[in-house]
């Protein structure tokens, strides 16, 4: 599937009457004669094809004057897989915007982060969305809003300001817009079932199937840091750093969802955490685009069927994952995992948390900066990489985050002490987001390489890996399955 798919109208009909979920997020489906806008999968019976028109964003639909079907609820849509899997201007804006970037520091703020001006990015956003940026965030503001009326008992005041809003008249006139409910009746609505634990929010987080949990969760989990992290009766636990505050993440992995709960110490930090979430699982992938290409080499192809779905396990927080990654260097993931441990203990900040396994935020690159390096215990080169990447976090010269441009961040990571091709490409992989990061020289991946017959020198390897692009980074997960290390399946 390729960008701007609401421009092919055969394609985008024959969706819609098939009722295809693959689809969901890519485009929404907008019914003239009834104004309202649906993802394509929607379970009422598909409206003529000349009364369909097609938009990008859910935020050019509410342009246009639609309101969001109350069946289908196109809002709760998985995102377009687009603007995880490409690196131009648009797709970094859109990571930015789903981070909360323009609610927190507005259009220039956001312009400022992607080195444009304000206009150059209105017009791209409006070129290829349908929406400039503050239309996008806007219906990025309803969508919480949505969730704090339907899955709290807070007070509609208090719901409008952690949603973003200015003022209450804002924030019922677009809860209206959008949905063509007032935000008392879109809570009438909500299911009499619904248990509320004052201060956590209980949501679903869907996506696009098939998902094999297996890896995702088996790597979060084999690697998890003590104290920051924990594997808990069959959910992911681990605490947030967020920019009101911070938070606990509960993920555990359904047959058709992600239930995801949430305890935040400030609700205006809702979206970036569910944002946050997302990526962490790659749930926004289009897991059917990706396996189709990995199987038309004939040895990934009995992977692929044997378990398809699998997801690229990412990070919450890309400065955290880049420390770990140098931690993690030539060392076992049991002496990452000390490691690590420790300096929370030392370094991190302490939570509370109501359910009593996680104790600390990861320490921020400010606080691992002013650490003694002769604390540290490693090798001194080691220390060097170490004591380099968190003075350039701190000081701002290196900079990671949903923003960042994959080739140049990878060429500046290279360019510090003690980065090889395996670290900056593992960062790349899992805290930047690049889906065709690949880990040739990997001991894992070379093994699984020569099992399978595959060339193992990372030279040979690379060429052959050039017919999987560009999705090296879904085939890395492929690869890593053949092995029985514990990264590869759910803990019991």
């Amino acid at each position: 599937m390729q960008n701007g798919m609401h421009t092919d109208t055969e394609r985008c009909v024959r969706a819609v009457q098939s009722k295809d979920a693959r689809f969901d997020g890519w485009f929404f489906t907008a019914v003239l004669t009834t104004r309202i806008y649906c993802r394509p999968s929607c379970p009422v019976v598909p409206p003529k094809p000349e009364n369909m028109t097609f938009y990008p964003s859910a935020a050019a639909c509410q342009q246009a004057g639609f309101r969001a079907c109350k069946r289908c609820r196109p809002d709760t849509s998985p995102g377009s897989p687009e603007w995880n899997q490409r690196a131009d201007l648009v797709a970094r804006a859109m990571r930015l915007i789903a981070d909360g970037t323009v609610d927190r520091e507005g259009v220039p703020g956001l312009a400022a982060r992607l080195g444009y001006s304000t206009r150059q990015i209105e017009r791209q956003l409006l070129a290829e969305l349908g929406a400039g940026p503050l239309a996008l965030a806007r219906a990025q503001r309803a969508q919480t809003a949505r969730l704090l009326i339907e899955t709290t008992a807070l007070p509609m005041a208090e719901i409008a300001f952690a949603a973003g809003f200015s003022s209450i008249r804002t924030f019922n006139d677009t809860v209206r817009d959008v949905f063509a409910l007032s935000p008392s009746e879109l809570r009438n609505r909500r299911p009499k079932t619904t248990v509320l634990t004052p201060g956590t929010l209980t949501l679903r987080l869907p996506f696009r199937a098939p998902l094999n949990p297996d890896n995702l969760f088996g790597h979060l989990a084999a690697t998890a840091v003590p104290g920051v992290e924990e594997w808990r009766a069959g959910a992911y636990r681990r605490t947030l750093r967020l920019p009101y505050g911070h938070g606990i993440a509960s993920l555990t992995p359904k047959s058709d969802h992600i239930a995801c709960r949430l305890t935040l110490s400030d609700l205006r930090d809702l979206p970036v955490a569910i944002s946050r979430c997302r990526r962490m699982l790659d749930l926004d992938a289009d897991p059917v685009a990706v396996d189709d290409q990995l199987r038309t080499d004939p040895v990934l192809a009995p992977l692929v069927d044997k378990a398809p779905g699998r997801r690229v396990p990412r990070t919450v927080d890309e400065a955290e994952f880049a420390v770990r990654a140098v931690l993690g260097q030539q060392v076992s993931t049991a002496a990452a995992r000390t490691h690590a441990a420790r300096l929370v203990t030392a370094h991190g900040e302490p939570v509370d948390d109501p359910e009593g396994g996680l104790t600390h935020l990861f320490p921020s690159p400010a606080a691992l900066a002013a650490l003694d390096p002769e604390s540290l215990a490693m090798p001194r080169t080691r220390r060097t990489t170490f004591t380099t990447l968190v003075g350039q976090l701190a000081d701002g010269t290196l900079h990671l985050g949903v923003e960042s441009d994959w080739a140049e961040t990878r060429a500046q990571l290279l360019s510090l002490p003690g980065f090889g091709p395996w670290t900056a490409d593992v960062i790349a992989m899992r805290a930047l987001g690049d889906p065709d990061a690949f880990l040739p020289t990997d001991l894992g991946i070379r093994r699984a390489a020569q099992e399978l017959g595959l060339p193992s020198t990372p030279a040979a390897l690379t060429a052959r890996a050039a017919a999987w692009r560009p999705w090296r980074a879904y085939a890395v997960q492929y690869l890593w399955a053949t092995d029985s290390h514990p990264i590869n399946s759910l803990p019991v």
